[in-house]
């Protein structure tokens, strides 16, 4: 389906406000190296990615958004601090249940900068300024509240892993949750095969099972092995810290209220105190950008279903009305830097609009 004139006019306006406010613009090739964006991307745009194979340069994938090339070009060597604005299509496979085309266009806005509460406040302003005329509501989270809270569990180190890996998966993350709380026993099968591992060693299991199918090896299936049995000995994680994390992920309210709510809840898990100052510095920067904090809301589990790396402040926004997809979107990826930058980091933050849908609603209120 092509891209409307409205929807490129709305692309051109916003595009030119990043500009204005300071944004160097960049471009990204359409054709990506799929290897490594496959690793960073969340499951979500991992399935839905378009992937081809080019007999030279291997496999490729069409662009699922512009954050990953931006932030790869950033840290081969652009200076700091930074500032990037970008518009074009981008493209990722629909389930054909909620009508959306399969390639739309994106304007976004980077901001590389150690400051990172005035960072966060300067792009999620400037994005609900493009939108301030529409009849949108904005939704506000933090990925680094959670992140915090399961890194300060008192259990093993695997059982944290395992958790934080599904943080973007929540009935995983739930049972999970649940299973190393004890509040819930372990699979019936699973008993079966800790008991068996028990009595005999994993080589002996594999060799009584016949010939190996698959790419996992001997080595592979005793590391699991072993893992297993060890899970099984780790007492529960204590009653008071589940609960407490339950109580997290159930927050929803105004911001400010939030904030003291969490701040509450950082009495049973202290490991939150670093992410309440985090929270409460960037509540500050939001006012002084101007943004009604008192009104804003936050709620503890937004973002759990997007982009698996972001790892701090995330927000969107919604249109208020219509069943549409967000309007606009984004957050921070502090960890994605590093990654990128093989050893060198830099606090980032980013966010996206769809000029699409912002021309959708805008003729709707004609």
């Amino acid at each position: 389906m092509p891209v409307s004139p409205a929807a490129w006019a709305e692309a051109d306006r916003i595009f030119a406000a990043f500009r204005a406010a300071g944004a160097q613009p960049v471009e990204a090739d359409v054709l990506q190296p799929a290897a490594v964006l496959l690793d960073l991307y969340g499951e979500d745009i991992r399935a839905r990615a378009y992937v081809t194979h080019d007999p030279v340069r291997g496999e490729l994938m069409l662009r699922p958004d512009f954050t990953v090339p931006v932030v790869r070009a950033h840290m081969d060597g652009g200076a700091e601090p930074a500032r990037y604005c970008y518009r074009g299509l981008v493209f990722r496979q629909q389930d054909g249940r909620g009508g959306q085309p399969s390639e739309y266009l994106q304007v976004g806005y980077e901001a590389f900068d150690r400051d990172a509460p005035a960072a966060d406040a300067e792009v999620f302003a400037l994005i609900a300024a493009q939108l301030a005329d529409l009849p949108v509501r904005p939704a506000t989270g933090d990925i680094g509240v959670l992140t915090a809270a399961v890194q300060g569990l008192s259990t093993t180190p695997a059982r944290r892993r395992a958790l934080l890996r599904h943080i973007w998966r929540p009935k995983r993350f739930r049972a999970l949750l649940d299973r190393f709380a004890g509040r819930t026993p372990p699979h019936p099968a699973r008993l079966r095969l800790i008991a068996e591992l028990a009595r005999t060693p994993a080589a002996a299991l594999m060799a009584a099972a016949g010939p190996a199918i698959g790419a996992r090896t001997a080595e592979d299936v005793e590391i699991r092995a072993a893992a297993l049995a060890e899970d099984a000995k780790a007492p529960p994680i204590p009653a008071a810290e589940a609960a407490a994390l339950d109580d997290l992920m159930a927050v929803a309210d105004t911001a400010p209220r939030a904030l003291d709510r969490i701040a509450d809840i950082a009495v049973d898990l202290p490991a939150l105190i670093p992410a309440v100052e985090r929270m409460a510095a960037r509540l500050g920067a939001l006012r002084v950008a101007g943004v009604d904090v008192e009104a804003l809301p936050f709620e503890a589990a937004h973002g759990r279903t997007t982009l698996e790396y972001y790892d701090g402040f995330v927000f969107s926004f919604h249109a208020a009305v219509h069943a549409l997809p967000p309007v606009a979107s984004g957050g921070r990826y502090d960890a994605l830097t590093a990654v990128l930058g093989r050893g060198r980091s830099i606090p980032a933050v980013g966010g996206i609009l769809r000029p699409g849908i912002v021309a959708q609603l805008r003729e709707a209120g004609a």
